[in-house]
């Protein structure tokens, strides 16, 4: 006869044997996943049961918000690491812990690292540092070397994201939206330099694997995660390493900063012209990861779109959502769109809608209060829950696998 502690138990090992994959060397990644980000500024106000009822699979989480008696969270200064914070590094084991229990896999996804501090908590300034001096290169990977050992075994912890758009070639001259050529030619100059993202990414993977054998790891490629940079990428011989692009282009269009200029599909200002985007202009521009892999053999369950989105006020912002998401799927690709429930921007919160948040909410954050928007739900946040992929196991049975 089952007692209450044997049914908690049950239901407990029901809810974490999908992220307990993880161990197996990323076998959480078999299956194609989709998910969001939740970057909080924080750790109290992470949504995992809102995640849960969704029907997410993953959240990539970073912790960079969150405030610490240290200047920098969890690292103490990324000008001088001397190890991890110990009372950070508890806050950050039971927001873990929170996910665990809501069977969400957690994408740690560090904003800062030794000798980068993330641009927001920099006074507007990039910090370029471990892209000009191969000193912090050691920093960063005893950092994760750290955290690796620390979190090994961890249940919610599907994935350690080393570092988000990290951007090696920003002060190099190249344009963002350089093509094949110019890429190659800044890649080869490169080699060698503390601009050598692959080179950075194979030091913090092997000093990862020293601690830790199995957790999967995610490595974003250049200039903000841009599509065409993962050229500057090799494969590592691991199993377990997932490769990442984000997706915001057109930016003239995407971001906040459009303020009605541009509509999707449509004309819009991309570098030095101007071009008509629409889901086939986003293929094309999704194409250098595929081809990337295709030249390299690696699978596509060890791609991922870590990021894509708009801002939800833009005008066809849910078209955008419904062809890029469309586009993923068809891929058979591993996504997570931007941003859920955020407690500090509401730009990309596509549960309020495309309207203005009332006055009321606004008063309540003058008091220094943190009100809950109103979210009634709309056509973007639609488009998301329609196109998530269910859990592994309904797929199964679909399948008839």
């Amino acid at each position: 006869m089952w007692n209450p502690v044997s049914v908690a138990v049950l239901a407990l090992v029901t809810v974490l044997a999908p992220l307990m994959a993880q161990a197996e060397g990323g076998g959480f990644w078999d299956t194609q996943r989709t998910g969001a980000n939740s970057f909080n500024r924080s750790p109290s106000l992470q949504p995992f049961g809102e995640a849960r009822r969704l029907g997410l699979g993953f959240m990539r989480l970073t912790f960079t918000k969150w405030a610490s008696a240290k200047r920098d969270f969890l690292i103490g200064d990324v000008s001088d690491y001397r190890g991890l914070v110990q009372e950070d590094l508890k806050i950050l084991r039971g927001v873990l812990d929170g996910a665990a229990k809501q069977g969400i896999g957690i994408i740690l996804t560090p904003l800062s690292l030794p000798g980068s501090r993330w641009r927001q908590f920099n006074g507007a300034k990039n910090d370029l540092r471990l892209w000009q001096d191969k000193t912090w290169w050691n920093q960063a990977a005893s950092f994760w070397k750290d955290l690796a050992f620390e979190l090994n075994g961890h249940p919610a912890v599907v994935g350690f994201n080393i570092l988000n758009e990290p951007a090696p070639d920003l002060a190099s001259g190249l344009a963002e939206e350089a093509g094949a050529e110019d890429r190659d030619t800044w890649c080869r100059n490169a080699t060698g330099t503390a601009s050598d993202l692959d080179a950075f990414y194979r030091k913090v993977v092997a000093s990862i694997r020293s601690a830790d054998a199995s957790t999967p790891i995610i490595l974003d490629a250049g200039f903000y995660t841009q599509p065409m940079a993962i050229r500057c990428l090799k494969p590592i011989d691991d199993g377990s390493v997932l490769y990442s692009v984000h997706l915001y282009e057109p930016y003239e269009f995407t971001s906040h900063f459009n303020k009605g200029k541009f509509q999707y599909p449509g004309d819009v200002t991309y570098g030095e012209k101007t071009e008509f985007w629409d889901r086939e202009r986003l293929q094309i521009h999704l194409a250098p990861l595929l081809e990337w892999a295709t030249q390299w053999k690696v699978p596509t369950d060890r791609l991922m779109i870590g990021e894509f989105g708009c801002y939800r006020r833009n005008r066809g912002c849910a078209t955008y959502l419904s062809d890029t998401i469309t586009l993923l799927n068809e891929k058979g690709l591993h996504w997570a769109f931007y941003g859920f429930r955020e407690d500090e921007w509401d730009g990309y919160d596509y549960e309020v809608g495309s309207g203005p948040l009332p006055d009321t909410y606004w008063d309540a954050v003058d008091r220094g209060e943190t009100p809950t928007r109103p979210r009634p739900g709309s056509p973007m946040s639609d488009v998301i829950r329609a196109g998530l992929a269910p859990p592994p196991a309904a797929r199964s049975v679909r399948s008839g696998q």
